[in-house]
């Protein structure tokens, strides 16, 4: 994973349990600093709500931080991206969360390679790479005031339904985090289970010849006139995949079928 510092910055927060599910999903998402200005209640962070809603992240909860200024909370980040859905008539580009990331950390890192069509923000990043990226998120009452938005070097804006926009707190929070992640390389796919081991084909030929057995004796095949009802069988079976288990299983009905059949004889 990539050793850039990220911290998620959440002004005057409100809600205790915005703040517990923030904690929540930087955690999933594999990040752990975040920084909270003015929050409305000065233990927020102690609150049973919070701690509820983190529901296990405690160790981000421990480490965050709560200050009371905008220059405490962004100390020692180089590029700073406001989470803005309107975007402001003055102030710094609005953009989509992948689209920015994509410029910032795939464009190269020199100015002779990078595209014409930059613009003065994204030209910066190429020439100057990122050592630190702050998300700064506003209230939930009122968004990101104006004068924090123009601190910025971007307003990232969720491409979200233009006839309803509104994403609470922690789910914005959420999808900038995983965005971001993704953006630095995400983590590999986890799977619970262990990988399948596919039955070999004297496996499927004995279990072709049961089944071929089974059906003559429940009067299903004909032997004298068999057609193509085998090989066709036998196609099947191979597209199936069958594991050893499968197997075991499928000759166990043939076996069931023989054994039925012969008793009413």
């Amino acid at each position: 994973m990539s050793p850039m510092r990220t911290r998620f910055i959440l002004m005057e927060t409100s809600h205790p349990g915005n703040v517990g599910a923030a904690a929540r999903a930087l955690k999933v998402m594999g990040f752990d600093e975040m920084v909270l200005v003015a929050p409305r209640y000065a233990n927020v962070l102690r609150k049973e709500e919070t701690i509820q809603r983190a529901s296990g992240a405690n160790d981000v909860l421990d480490k965050t931080r709560t200050v009371n200024t905008w220059e405490e909370a962004v100390e020692g980040i180089s590029h700073l991206c406001a989470t803005a859905m309107t975007p402001r008539d003055f102030g710094p580009p609005t953009r989509a969360p992948r689209e920015h990331f994509e410029g910032l950390l795939g464009l190269g890192q020199s100015r002779a390679s990078a595209p014409a069509s930059l613009d003065a923000t994204q030209m910066a990043a190429v020439a100057e790479p990122i050592s630190s990226i702050g998300f700064v998120f506003g209230s939930e009452r009122f968004g990101m005031k104006n004068e924090d938005v123009y601190k910025c070097h971007v307003a990232l804006s969720i491409p979200t339904n233009p006839q309803f926009g509104s994403l609470n707190l922690a789910a914005a929070i959420q999808l900038v985090a995983y965005e971001w992640r993704l953006a630095l390389g995400g983590f590999p796919l986890t799977t619970p289970f262990a990988e399948v081991t596919l039955a070999d084909a004297a496996q499927v030929a004995g279990l072709l010849g049961h089944w071929e057995q089974a059906l003559v004796e429940i009067g299903f095949l004909d032997p004298l006139a068999p057609k193509k009802l085998m090989p066709r069988l036998n196609q099947l079976f191979n597209r199936a995949d069958l594991t050893p288990e499968e197997i075991h299983i499928l000759r166990g009905v043939a076996k069931a079928m023989i054994q039925t059949a012969q008793a009413k004889r």
